[in-house]
């Protein structure tokens, strides 16, 4: 049985240790000691929350809520730092992952079999006239030094085509009126 009326809001009080109870301006209307009716209007606005209806008496629990939200905007500067983040973050699991995986191919002598099959193709007399050198290509300062040259333009484009998508969509978003979202509360 809900009493409020519309201007009256549910004030949630903390009353810790060795903290002294508030005294209410008006009697509170419920048994629970935790809840305190007052005017609407006064107190600050994140100790206050509207009150809630009873839960149904038979122990059955509420079906969760649901919001129904529209994404209207999105900062360009909150994109363009976010995925300036996200790419740098790609860029360093990249580079790790090429370095074990050179280490493990090196270790395992993939590199060796490749330019000995290459020496073998290109200079079948074991003369080294005009030659190709493919030990050359396998180089771990080469290899490591294209990785991160390659990550450095991915951290750069991947940056200013999350802040160029964000300005595209609020632009889109103001002529059609954004995205909807439903958010459920967790159960």
């Amino acid at each position: 049985m809900d009493t409020s009326t519309d201007n009256e809001i549910v004030e949630v009080v903390n009353n810790g240790p060795g903290a002294a109870p508030p005294s209410p301006p008006s009697p509170p209307k419920e048994d629970n000691p935790a809840l305190r009716i007052r005017p609407a209007g006064g107190g600050p606005a994140d100790s206050v929350m509207p009150r809630q209806p009873p839960p149904p008496s038979g122990g059955s629990a509420r079906n969760p809520r649901k919001a129904h939200l529209v994404l209207r905007r999105i900062e360009p500067w909150s994109a363009m730092k976010f995925s300036f983040v996200v790419s740098l973050v790609c860029f360093v699991v990249l580079f790790v992952a090429v370095a074990v995986l050179y280490g493990v191919l090196s270790a395992v002598g993939v590199f060796d079999s490749v330019v000995e099959t290459v020496n073998s193709l290109t200079n079948p007399d074991g003369k080294a006239t005009n030659a190709i050198d493919a030990s050359a290509w396998f180089d771990p300062v080469r290899i490591l030094g294209f990785t991160a040259l390659i990550g450095a333009i991915n951290v750069v484009l991947i940056t200013a085509l999350a802040t160029l998508g964000s300005v595209i969509y609020n632009l889109a978003s103001d002529v059609v009126g954004g995205v909807e979202v439903t958010f459920s509360e967790a159960e």
